[in-house]
């Protein structure tokens, strides 16, 4: 039901996931660590919207709006003391967005950039949660789990002059969205029930995603980046399908 959507996904990103990492992912004892980096990976994406939304969207005030909205979410996972049933039982209403954004003048793209990466955040925050309430169901206990080298890689080779480091940001942003969504179809099928039918109902955001970046990026630069975005394939390709010495939800062919 969900072929065509990963049809266009897989056309943009150029190469699949290989065998090798699926192999290794499906093992049962790398659960856990497939489950804690699937985790902390929908918390850095909603990092990364509201770092976009507070750098090149709102006012400063705005901006510790935004900062208050991931507090708890950033507090838990870099906190020793975490407690995941306090946090999952806690009142969601406390930690909405409050008040109203102010866009910064001058900026044409702001109103779609904010709309964009704000029901992004939304939803990321809430794929957080859903991951973390099936690692309490099965007794995998969070743990402090240092990156793998696929985003710090790409962010090596992001231009320095802006727009280029918007225009280049929004990129990267779309093709790791991507890679989710076609490593939640490659792992599904060797999942139980529960989380096949999970990672399934991720894909649809997680396209959507990608094309969310791949809009504003063309947006923000009023010109044609299809080279710029063929150059991302390329070096997005290689981090995939290269040898890596750690396993990671984005990383590479385990070496």
């Amino acid at each position: 039901m969900y072929q065509s959507l990963l049809a266009l996904v897989i056309e943009f990103l150029g190469c699949k996931t290989p065998q090798a990492w699926i192999q290794v992912a499906c093992k049962q004892e790398n659960l856990p660590l497939i489950l804690i980096d699937h985790c902390n990976c929908e918390l850095k994406a909603a990092q990364t919207a509201l770092f976009m939304v507070r750098k090149y969207g709102v006012d400063d005030c705005s901006g510790e709006q935004l900062l208050a909205w991931a507090r708890p979410y950033e507090e838990f996972v870099y906190h020793n003391d975490r407690d995941m049933q306090a946090f999952l039982a806690r009142d969601l209403s406390k930690g909405e967005l409050k008040g109203t954004l102010r866009v910064k003048s001058g900026i044409i793209w702001g109103d779609d950039l904010i709309s964009k990466m704000l029901r992004l955040v939304k939803e990321e925050f809430h794929h957080f949660e859903q991951v973390l309430e099936i690692m309490q169901a099965r007794g995998i206990v969070y743990q402090n789990l240092h990156a793998g080298r696929y985003a710090k890689s790409m962010m090596q080779h992001v231009r320095t002059h802006e727009p280029l480091t918007l225009i280049d940001r929004l990129i990267v942003g779309a093709f790791i969205e991507a890679r989710s969504c076609e490593r939640f179809a490659a792992l599904a099928p060797h999942m139980d029930p529960e989380l096949e039918k999970f990672y399934v109902s991720l894909l649809r955001s997680e396209a959507r995603h990608y094309q969310d970046y791949l809009a504003l990026a063309r947006q923000v630069a009023g010109e044609s980046i299809d080279e710029r975005v063929a150059y991302w394939r390329e070096l997005e390709a290689r981090l995939i399908c290269d040898p890596d010495p750690e396993f990671r939800f984005h990383s590479g062919v385990p070496a």
